[in-house]
């Protein structure tokens, strides 16, 4: 404890700040209803000087092993590989020869190209400040924020978007997984089937919950080299099968809207950014990591993230491009509509069944890692209350708990997916492609002018525009798309 008490006091006060919201300071950052709030004011904390840490304080490691996500640190790049390709690779890619209907051959590669590395980029500058300062660890997206902005405005600018990344996804998989279980009985059965959307909802809930039993995020590694493998299998069997089963005709691969009007090509390109995901997930996918000054988390990371990429390239770009030139025109609906539509007669109906499990199985699988940091933080309101570990009756309870939310809201709404480019563009949007960029220059705090200092600042200001207009796009066309807000009708 020494050796740690004497290394604080050589902290500057901005390390000090930065150390916090670490994981050797874990403390409930969300509102009172989940997390503990510390209501002095930040003038104040900065002029009194705090009294000296005490053993639980100076020790990450003891609440560390308290928590779902850093329960164990025993990963390898490996299992990091398996949670980011399970967590990013999604049906969300099968909807990518969308865009291509407006935006046409040239833009829509330009467009897939740029925001790839894009994303590419922010990830590594996420994985960097993983550990900002040495020995000092941001296992969760949240308390980077804080650090980075400030307690109140990291709160303001990215609560709602982690909340939203991580309950919401795990409703929409709810709707989606639901939704696919109900297709895939209504192909299988060759009598009509009683089984109604609510019947296929709960179903998949109560298979999610029981998974997610498993204690930590690191033991939730083979569930997710599980998950990973179908999301490459059904990517790699819609194009593969669409390009061996011939093309429909007519078809036409012209721009389908007129470039005069900037909105349709605003929520084309909302329907390629959002195809990647998961950044809310990879600082907690890094804290299941170990590190030592001589091997810190971050080349492990970077080497997890490598192989995932590699892999997550070769599935979303034969996806769009061999994709659109499958369907063309007729791709409306993505791959997962337009595949059944024209070749339903040329398969049998066991492997259009297999190919809606694989993609049951991806959304359970899914369900397991963007739950998580909902986990995590209910026991956190917890151990920050009672100075002790959840036990293990009261971890099963929450998580039932968490599930019979997400059932409750994915029943109430089950018109979600319809806003999702709402959504996605006030929340995935800025915490994917603007957030990194902003904390980068706040923590690592390059020369101001210099060329990184100009670029991260102005990437991210981009980003921030970027959200305002899909936002506005989304909006401009709920007229043009009306849905029915089908409140508790499946």
């Amino acid at each position: 404890m020494g050796e740690v008490a004497a290394q604080l006091n050589l902290l500057s006060s901005e390390e000090a700040d930065l150390l916090h919201y670490s994981d050797a300071n874990l403390k409930s950052p969300l509102s009172p209803l989940f997390l503990h709030i510390d209501i002095e004011s930040s003038s104040s904390a900065a002029t009194t000087t705090p009294p000296p840490p005490d053993d639980e304080q100076l020790n990450p490691n003891l609440k560390d092993s308290w928590l779902p996500i850093t329960e164990s640190r025993k990963g390898n790049p490996y299992y990091a590989a398996f949670h980011i390709l399970n967590s990013n690779i999604g049906f969300q890619a099968l909807s990518l020869p969308l865009p291509f209907l407006t935006l046409g051959w040239a833009w829509g590669s330009i467009c897939l190209t740029v925001a790839f590395v894009w994303q590419l980029y922010t990830i590594i500058l996420l994985l960097l400040l993983h550990e900002s300062l040495p020995g000092i660890r941001y296992s969760r997206y949240l308390f980077l924020a804080m650090a980075a902005f400030g307690k109140r405005m990291g709160k303001v600018a990215a609560l709602f978007p982690v909340i939203y990344l991580s309950g919401g996804t795990c409703v929409l998989l709810i709707i989606t997984g639901g939704g696919t279980l109900q297709q895939l009985f209504n192909t299988l059965c060759t009598q009509d089937t009683s089984l109604t959307a609510l019947h296929c909802f709960f179903l998949f809930t109560c298979i999610a919950i029981l998974i997610a039993q498993l204690p930590n995020l690191n033991s939730m590694a083979a569930v997710s080299l599980i998950g990973a493998v179908v999301a490459i299998s059904y990517c790699l069997l819609f194009w593969v099968l669409s390009v061996h089963k011939g093309r429909p005709t007519p078809l036409s691969y012209s721009p389908s809207s007129a470039h005069s009007n900037p909105f349709p090509i605003l929520n084309a390109i909302a329907n390629i950014v959002f195809a990647f995901r998961g950044h809310n997930l990879l600082l907690e996918i890094q804290g299941t990591l170990p590190s030592s000054p001589e091997k810190p988390s971050n080349r492990l990371m970077l080497k997890g993230v490598s192989i995932a990429y590699v892999i997550i390239a070769m599935c979303v770009f034969p996806l769009a491009i061999v994709g659109f030139w499958a369907y063309g025109n007729q791709a409306n609906g993505g791959l997962l509509a337009a595949f059944p539509k024209f070749h339903r007669h040329q398969v049998t109906k066991f492997s259009m069944g297999f190919l809606y499990l694989l993609i049951i199985i991806h959304c359970l699988s899914s369900f397991q890692i963007y739950a998580m940091p909902v986990f995590d933080n209910l026991e956190l309101r917890y151990t920050s209350l009672k100075k002790k570990k959840c036990p293990r009756w009261l971890r099963t309870c929450l998580r039932l708990l968490f599930g019979g939310l997400t059932f409750f809201i994915a029943v109430a709404f089950p018109f979600l997916p319809k806003l999702s480019g709402l959504l996605g563009g006030m929340t995935l949007v800025p915490l994917t492609y603007a957030y990194p960029c902003f904390m980068w220059v706040a923590i690592k705090k390059p020369r101001k002018g210099g060329w990184v200092w100009c670029f991260n600042v102005g990437l991210g200001c981009f980003g921030m525009l970027l959200a305002a207009l899909l936002v506005a796009a989304a909006i401009s066309s709920l007229p043009h798309n009306p849905f029915h807000a089908n409140f508790f009708k499946p």
